[in-house]
């Protein structure tokens, strides 16, 4: 596995060995390491400042709480981790690689399941669900004032997700990572998920997505006081991390915090597709990341349902077997295995192998960059998700209106007047458009077939260009090789 960092405004190797995760920063890549680990290991040279909390719901009757209330209070007690628990979890073979960059657990952890409420992605009232975890124990660090770390999980199909589950692969990292450092972890499962009351999740929508994590913030602040044997409090530090769609959510609350005045000392987003309207851009050309069926298909499905203008009817973009029911497949309680199997999604194929026009035949598919074009190759076949017709328009309106960022840099920003309803909503959604007054550290591999890199380098090049990126900092990359 490769890695590639770029460190951002002010953020060095000296914070993270304070907080004991250097491993991304050292000059040499680290060692090959399963996709949810990098992430949460390069977040964690952090060193942020306090963040405001939530206002007291009004008096109106019959309105919905407050964003941000506290919908059980005191919090839902589920579980103490003890530290020979979380050892046992780590010498598991499929931890071992989490053993090899962890620090000595020093904590006991306390884990709450909080519900909160929030709102939708067309701001209509709802509530989601999140974990708390709290670290316990008579040593220093599990005791007194503790700063949270802020976690936005990345993509899943699953309905039921939830971070409090100890089988979940990023709950048993953030345990061995932050809480048993003696960190307060507030890991959001979104709106959409778990007990969440929204029939739908808001996939990749900025405003919604960072509104959700300052609401599950803002109800873990107030259930930290309230919740059974926790000695800590929040000492009003916040580290806000995450990773793949996580890192775009992270990005996108650090940006909207400080938007609203909110104080964000630095945050760590990682793998996100920040540059989300080249990013797509990028898959139409023909450079189809890996899970495009997936990603896809939640991305339009929450557009349409929040801007209601991506189609007129489903099969303007979707080939006709898979047009019914395509809006509100995902997330679903049914496993990603049986859709496929049942003919509800295709498992790789996003566009058809017939080039939607003569002129596009070399990128149906490209052939380039080649250590890739494996993965891109995937992403054409027989059976496939959209319409031929569609990715022609998509192409044609990409062509007379270009991304600065994709395929040719030149402004690096997204393209400014799309005719294309699509491209018009990821253009609002787009990260590009901020400058952080805070540090940032982006974290990314440099050969991420999930993900693609450039990503990572088009949002440091912009905040380098604008002067957050610290003095004589800059990207780092390692060596080759697909992250898995």
């Amino acid at each position: 596995m490769g890695t590639a960092r770029a460190q951002v405004n002010g953020l060095d190797l000296e914070s993270a060995a304070e907080l004991n995760f250097g491993h991304c920063f050292e000059p040499n890549p680290v060692r090959p390491m399963k996709r949810y680990y990098l992430p949460l290991i390069a977040a964690l040279a952090l060193a942020l400042a306090s963040c405001g909390g939530g206002g007291a719901s009004g008096s109106i009757p019959n309105a919905p709480p407050a964003r941000g209330t506290l919908l059980q209070p005191p919090p839902e007690f589920l579980s103490t981790l003890t530290i020979s628990a979380l050892l046992t979890e780590l010498e598991l073979p499929i931890n071992q690689l989490l053993l090899t960059v962890s620090s000595a657990p020093l904590c006991d952890i306390l884990f709450y399941h909080i519900q909160y409420e929030t709102v939708g992605g067309a701001n209509e009232a709802t509530s989601a669900s999140a974990v708390l975890m709290v670290p316990t124990g008579p040593g220093t660090n599990c005791t007194g004032a503790r700063p949270i770390v802020l976690y936005a999980h990345g993509t899943t199909t699953n309905r039921t997700y939830n971070m409090s589950d100890l089988q979940n692969a990023e709950t048993i990292s953030l345990a061995a990572l932050f809480a048993s450092q003696g960190y307060i972890v507030v890991a959001p499962n979104y709106a959409g998920y778990d007990t969440s009351t929204l029939p739908y999740h808001p996939y990749l929508i900025a405003d919604q997505q960072s509104k959700d994590m300052i609401d599950a913030l803002t109800a873990a602040r107030t259930a930290l006081p309230l919740a059974s044997l926790a000695t800590v409090k929040d000492d009003g530090k916040l580290f806000i991390t995450g990773y793949s769609q996580g890192g775009y959510v992270a990005m996108a609350t650090h940006r909207a915090m400080q938007a609203a005045g909110m104080n964000v000392t630095a945050s760590a987003p990682m793998s996100g597709p920040y540059a989300l309207a080249a990013f797509v851009d990028a898959v139409f050309y023909g450079q189809v990341n890996g899970g495009a069926t997936v990603s896809s298909t939640l991305l339009l499905g929450a557009y349409q349902t929040v801007y209601g203008n991506i189609y007129a009817n489903a099969t303007d973009i979707f080939e006709p077997q898979y047009a019914t029911g395509i809006q509100t497949l995902l997330p679903s309680t049914t496993p990603r295995s049986q859709l496929y199997a049942q003919g509800k999604l295709p498992e790789f194929a996003l566009f058809s192998l017939s080039p939607p026009a003569p002129a596009f035949a070399a990128i149906t598919p490209p052939a380039q960059p080649s250590n890739l074009a494996e993965v891109f190759a995937l992403g054409f076949g027989n059976g496939n998700l959209l319409q031929n017709s569609y990715r022609l328009s998509y192409l044609q309106d990409a062509q007379a209106h270009p991304d600065g960022g994709f395929p040719t840099i030149t402004t690096g920003m997204p393209a400014a007047a799309p005719q294309l309803s699509w491209r018009q909503a990821l253009q609002k959604n787009d990260m590009r458009d901020w400058v952080p007054a805070a540090p940032v550290l982006l974290c990314g591999g440099d050969v991420d077939p999930l993900v693609f890199f450039f990503n990572t380098q088009l949002m440091q090049g912009l905040l380098g260009c604008a002067g957050a990126l610290g003095a004589g900092q800059r990207a780092r990359s390692g060596g080759g090789g697909n992250r898995q």
